[in-house]
């Protein structure tokens, strides 16, 4: 399959998928730009190039109906600071007004079609709108990781009309290659970093990563699920009572596969979930019943700081408290400390997931990170070992 760079697109109208569902303010200005930014090697190469760059993405989740709290058009302002060069937009993503735009178009510049999801047919995944979407348009570029885990239209269905003439974007291509460094990693040891609230969300992930890494650490509320598992007194922490067993699967399965799993050892409890609340620390086994734990305490903040640093490959998903309070973010901070230790010495590290990427932003660990994940929901599916519809698709035009 071509890569991007192998194809000049002068004279072509390029349809470029991406994924601009960035956060907005009441005022409807863009509070975090990282998305666009990541699509802009993409559009830039098929500007450098003479091509029509025609943008298509979704914003929010308006359900199928014309709603200007979703409209793209309150994006065009810091698409054009970020690309550094006009861009028109238009009112819809198919039909007569989009032919227009497109046919009135110059060669190298950028036109951005109004949200994909304004229509039910895309989130369906429906054949006919896709072909509506590929109307006038001589090649697709997939650049929107975000959505891969998605079968709609603008992402999976419509390569089906641009056999041999349809590529992944750079960001694509890199968010495969990134993540199947980790996952098909020949340098050890591999260590990967698993947090969140619930084991339930994160089995399909710990599963798939027991046949690819050497040690996993694991924080979070899931983390008191393995500690009830195995006998512990947890109090009123976060525990799946129905997962109990699946712990102690999971446990076994690594033992029989050599993986080592680190599960924290101590615990920072409070009376309440509040950042204002008595805080005590304890061993993660001897919760006291009137409180919960919020955090992993110093003792395995140690243990699995020697683990992160001592490794070559690190996947960072999950973090290990609940860092939105200060009183409860040590944890989290001091394990991403370690990981850019590790980095800085030579490691590769990838971060994914909703919650991490927001913590090693707002703990300003991102810039020293090898790579950050754009995509929450395809990036986990991803690591579960899932066929990703919008890679697929990409992968059977040619």
């Amino acid at each position: 399959m071509k890569s991007i760079d192998e194809i000049n697109f002068s004279g072509l109208n390029v349809l470029i998928r991406v994924d601009f569902n960035v956060p907005l303010s009441n005022t409807k200005e863009v509070t975090d730009n990282s998305r666009i930014v990541a699509a802009l090697p993409t559009i830039k190469k098929v500007v450098k190039d003479g091509g029509k760059a025609i943008i298509a993405s979704h914003l929010g989740r308006p359900k199928g109906v014309r709603n200007n709290e979703y409209s793209l058009q309150h994006i065009v302002p810091e698409v054009i600071k970020c690309l550094g060069q006009n861009v028109q937009f238009v009112s819809d993503c198919i039909g007569n007004d989009v032919e227009n735009a497109v046919n009135q178009l110059n060669n190298g510049e950028v036109l951005l079609l109004e949200n994909v999801r304004f229509y039910n047919e895309e989130t369906d995944g429906d054949k006919s709108f896709a072909e509506k979407l590929s109307q006038n348009i001589d090649f697709y570029i997939n650049d929107a990781f975000g959505t891969a885990h998605r079968e709609h239209a603008s992402t999976a269905v419509i390569a089906r009309f641009f056999k041999g003439k349809a590529v992944f974007g750079y960001l694509m291509a890199s968010e495969i290659q990134n993540v199947k460094r980790v996952l098909d990693s020949n340098e050890k040891p591999v260590t990967a970093i698993v947090g969140g609230a619930k084991v339930s969300s994160k089995i399909g992930i710990i599963e798939n990563l027991l046949d690819r890494v050497n040690n996993i650490l694991i924080g979070g509320g899931m983390a008191y699920t393995f500690a009830k598992a195995q006998g512990g007194e947890v109090g009123k922490s976060l525990v799946e009572d129905d997962c109990l067993e699946l712990a102690l699967s999971i446990l076994s399965k690594a033992k029989d596969k050599g993986v080592i799993i680190y599960l924290p050892t101590d615990s920072v409890n409070a009376l309440s979930f509040s950042n204002e609340s008595e805080t005590e620390e304890t061993s993660i086994g001897s919760i006291p019943m009137e409180m919960m734990g919020l955090d992993i305490g110093q003792n395995s903040i140690t243990e699995f700081s020697a683990v992160i640093e001592n490794s070559k490959v690190i996947l960072w998903n999950g973090p290990m408290g609940v860092f939105e309070m200060s009183n409860f973010s040590t944890g989290t901070v001091e394990v991403g400390n370690a990981i850019v230790k590790a980095t800085k010495r030579g490691a590769f590290s990838l971060v994914g997931g909703g919650d991490s990427v927001a913590a090693a932003k707002q703990f300003d660990l991102a810039k020293d990170l090898s790579y950050i994940s754009t995509g929450g929901g395809a990036m986990l599916e991803f690591l579960e070992g899932k066929v990703l519809p919008g890679i697929k698709a990409i992968e059977e035009a040619y």
